[in-house]
């Protein structure tokens, strides 16, 4: 049987388990600590292994499918032990989170309809019993908030947050789920587009920024979609001025969804800044990703600073 969940009180006869955190607040690319307490009662309880993962709730790749809860990471803490009669058993863990772990708190706000919780497993046989799960709050890379903190500068607001199943083309990706940020175009921006999505691929050196374009004109049923990719390292960070780096981003992006129009006369160009800015960094070429420098095993291990610094 796998007993799964935190409550203290498992529903297996003469075992309960119980999960704690020694900080729920985290961010991508950290170790996320804590304990898992086992106790038995009349009898030995041999245990199989346990496992922790991290769940949420993510839409399938068909739209016009349900969410669903999926659970996109999981790591073994503990192998083949007994937990004697009338006694506990305590196991520590430091859960490395993925790099690409969703983030699910910005400036102290929980986002719109996205949490992650820890499932804790306990495998005894075959079987399996679900159970609750411990709540997670991951807070954005230093890089994360800057940008989406210049985002909000340039007058866009979040009007989404969710995480979707599936792999992006051309990118290097370790999770089987990607999260995108929707957002109310800024009125400076408004016009060659009317939505706006973010999506981060991070890694230990950087992420990869893309940046989702979508004009439509709900009078003729006109649409047009666009992806621009950036890149953009954690070294140097604090140097960059990050509104002048996002106004760049944006302009390129939309300059190239408009030259991609098919019909070029509604989508137009940006030709002045909304900010003082230098050269937008150029877009990444489809394909080219930062793969290579996450850490082994899809767990975000990675080397450098714990916090992507």
């Amino acid at each position: 049987m796998r007993v799964t969940g935190v409550a203290r009180e498992s529903g297996w006869p003469g075992l309960s388990v119980s999960t704690t955190l020694t900080n729920p607040s985290t961010r991508p690319g950290l170790r996320l600590p804590g304990r898992v307490t086992l106790a038995a009662g009349s009898e030995d309880v041999p245990v199989r292994h346990i496992r922790l993962g991290l769940v949420a709730t993510a839409e399938p790749d068909d739209p016009r499918s349900p969410r669903r809860l999926v659970q996109y990471h999981q790591v073994p803490i503990a192998g083949r032990f007994v937990v004697p009669a009338g006694r506990r058993r305590a196991v520590d863990f430091a859960l490395p989170l993925p790099w690409e772990t969703p983030v699910t708190i910005f400036g102290g706000v929980p986002l719109i309809s996205l949490r992650t919780g820890l499932r804790t497993e306990v495998s005894l046989d075959p079987d399996l019993d679900q159970g609750a799960m411990v709540p997670v709050f991951v807070h954005p890379l230093p890089i994360q908030q800057h940008i989406l903190a210049a985002l909000e500068t340039l007058g866009f607001a979040m009007r989404q947050a969710g995480l979707v199943q599936g792999r992006l083309p051309g990118v290097a990706q370790t999770l089987p789920v990607h999260q995108r940020l929707g957002y109310w175009v800024g009125p400076l921006y408004a016009g060659p587009i009317t939505e706006l999505e973010v999506i981060f691929v991070t890694n230990s050196a950087g992420l990869e920024v893309l940046i989702w374009l979508d004009r439509r004109l709900s009078l003729t049923g006109i649409s047009h979609q666009s992806i621009s990719r950036f890149r953009i390292w954690h070294a140097g960070m604090e140097q960059r001025d990050w509104v002048a780096t996002v106004d760049g981003w944006l302009r390129e992006a939309i300059n190239r969804h408009a030259a991609a129009a098919s019909n070029a006369h509604w989508s137009a160009r940006i030709t002045e800044s909304a900010h003082v800015s230098r050269h937008p960094d150029a877009p990444v070429a489809p394909g080219y990703g930062l793969g290579g420098t996450a850490g082994g095993g899809g767990i975000g291990g990675g080397g450098g600073g714990g916090d992507g610094t």
